[in-house]
């Protein structure tokens, strides 16, 4: 991602979690979104926001935790629907994984 297009997403995540928001466009509400940008990337695109998110997910749950779901400010849904999208993805770095290749889920 270029640095001029992760600048519009400043301030869209929780200030501890601004390192992810080169990701901010696997933040979908809907699943079938979510789905249709899985179908859409390549599995490089995935792998990178896989590796990105995954170490972070103990503490994006302990920062989400603090909210409760009918009432999270606006940064801390859009990291909880990135959360989400991670879990769309998980199968399929896992399938890719298993096969020991890196073809298009």
């Amino acid at each position: 991602m270029k640095k001029e297009d992760i600048s519009q997403f400043q301030g869209f995540l929780p200030e501890q979690f601004h390192d992810l928001e080169p990701f901010s466009g696997w933040a979908l509400a809907k699943e079938s979104e979510r789905t249709g940008k899985r179908l859409a990337s390549t599995m490089e695109e995935i792998r990178a926001f896989y590796d990105a998110v995954l170490p972070r997910l103990e503490a994006i749950v302990q920062y989400l935790n603090q909210f409760p779901l009918d009432r999270m400010p606006q940064d801390a849904q859009q990291l909880f629907y990135l959360t989400l999208s991670l879990m769309e993805v998980a199968s399929a770095v896992g399938v890719v994984r298993a096969a020991g290749g890196a073809q298009r889920p």
